[in-house]
């Protein structure tokens, strides 16, 4: 028997690591997502098999069903000792899927190219804790970290504002859907961040006054979901960068790498990295190939609606 899950990519638009430390984030789930599929095997194995948007296979491995119920440490980190932790976890939540199983033959397949940083992991994470019926949340917290906003976008199919309240996640569904939904863009920046290194980066920079620091930016998140004109939009957005760029101690995506455009220009989750969203009268796209960035992706064509 064949079974198959499905979880969403994502993109956050504000919060970026103050969501760590409770702060409201404003997220979005992306068209873009991943597949999981399940069936039968045997030898007390599991063959993973992990295909790329274009077709072609970026891991292919075994896994003994013995690493995973005996807790193997690999000193090494490698795509494959990721998964075992992921699947080690998952064990300890529910053996049943091993205790009681010959094997398993897994695939997954990313509609995204796996470079685009649009949530490989927690697809993934999202997509095991659906076939093994376990909570998604403590699957990521467990193993990968992070403030599980991404497993919330894998989740749902519309917007959301996201926080966590003692450690719990707290999800709330939300309407975004101004007029000017048609002046922004999500341009890849030609490199995927990592987030683990950029979350470290937080905590060894962060604001000693946090409670301050979490207040504006859960006003700011409030002011950029409600903006009723571009403009407020954008000028929420700019004040939202201003203020990470202190805490994070970096120049913005914009004084970096695109002082002249005419527009607002915003990072996306971990800063230096992956997508940035593009707010702009007219159709960036050509301004940005000259500068060498070819992926430029319309709202519409890249956000669940």
């Amino acid at each position: 028997m064949k079974q198959t899950f499905y979880s969403n990519g994502k993109l956050l638009i504000t919060g970026e690591y103050l969501v760590l430390d409770g702060a409201k984030a404003f997220a979005l789930p992306t068209k873009f997502g991943q597949n999981l599929i399940v069936e039968k095997g045997s030898n007390q194995e599991i063959k993973w098999k992990s295909y790329d948007k274009d077709g072609t296979i970026w891991f292919e491995d075994t896994i003994l069903f013995s690493d995973i119920s005996n807790k193997t440490i690999s000193e090494t980190e490698s795509v494959k000792s990721t998964l075992t932790t992921i699947l080690q976890e998952a064990f300890f939540k529910n053996p049943d899927f091993i205790n009681n199983s010959e094997g398993y033959h897994v695939t997954t397949q990313l509609s995204f190219p796996k470079n685009w940083g649009l949530g490989t992991s927690s697809t993934l994470i999202n997509n095991i804790a659906q076939w093994l019926q376990i909570d998604a949340f403590e699957l990521l917290k467990n193993s990968f970290g992070g403030s599980g906003y991404d497993i919330a976008c894998a989740q749902n199919d519309t917007p959301i504002l996201y926080h966590l309240e003692q450690g719990k996640p707290i999800v709330e569904k939300v309407v975004f859907n101004p007029e000017f939904l048609e002046n922004l863009y999500f341009v890849y920046l030609n490199k995927k961040q990592n987030s683990k290194a950029a979350i470290k980066s937080y905590y060894n920079h962060r604001s000693n006054n946090l409670v301050k620091t979490i207040a504006n930016n859960n006003q700011l998140t409030q002011a950029v979901l409600h903006a009723n004109t571009l403009k407020k939009f954008s000028d929420a957005l700019e004040e939202h960068e201003a203020e990470m760029s202190i805490i994070l101690e970096m120049r913005t995506v914009k004084e970096s790498l695109f002082p002249d455009f005419n527009g607002m220009v915003k990072s996306l989750g971990a800063w230096g990295g992956d997508f940035v969203l593009a707010v702009s009268k007219e159709n960036p796209t050509t301004y940005f190939k000259k500068k060498g960035f070819e992926t430029v992706i319309p709202y519409s064509e890249m956000i669940l609606i």
